[in-house]
């Protein structure tokens, strides 16, 4: 049976992938929404606008929009089917990703309900690398000393740690 670690972990993934594929998605093409598309097109001109860096750099709305859509597609792809360490690198693209768009938020002056879901999935986003990153706790060999016999825990093991009572 699979650990609550692993569970979570697959579950994070999947669920994480299948978002940024749906969001990227509308980012790119207006088939799912076009609503929604419209909306993304006019707040990418609108963070263009706010970065004149950008536009120094020849970096149009359509380009930043479709750029950014074209990563978390690709990246959600990979969160949702690709096994190992590319999920970790993808996962921490997108990261990076909701980051940037968060700062997006920010430098428009956009009201919490306009970017409360880039902070969620952030946060989700943060959670599933913690978990994936930590190590994966595997339980305490017992060590047994045959003696004539008679299987005996190791002395070092039977003995209370010092300062700690053993409790039977």
């Amino acid at each position: 049976m699979a650990s609550p670690r692993t569970i979570t972990i697959i579950a994070l993934s999947v669920a994480l992938g299948l978002f940024f594929v749906f969001m990227g998605t509308i980012k790119l093409t207006p088939r799912l929404s076009r609503d929604a598309y419209n909306e993304m097109k006019r707040a990418y001109k609108s963070y263009v606008r706010a970065l004149p860096v950008l536009k120094k750099m020849g970096v149009s709305s359509i380009l930043l929009r479709k750029s950014i859509g074209a990563l978390e597609v690709a990246c959600g792809i990979v969160m949702t089917l690709v096994p190992g360490r590319p999920k970790d690198v993808a996962n921490f693209l997108l990261l990076l990703l909701v980051l940037a768009v968060l700062f997006f938020h920010q430098l428009v002056g956009d009201p919490l309900k306009r970017y409360a879901h880039a902070l969620v999935f952030g946060i989700l986003l943060t959670c599933r690398l913690l978990i994936a990153r930590q190590p994966e706790e595997q339980p305490p060999e017992k060590r047994i000393l045959s003696v004539n016999g008679d299987e005996q825990p190791l002395i070092h093991e039977a003995a209370p740690e010092k300062g700690k009572m053993k409790v039977s």
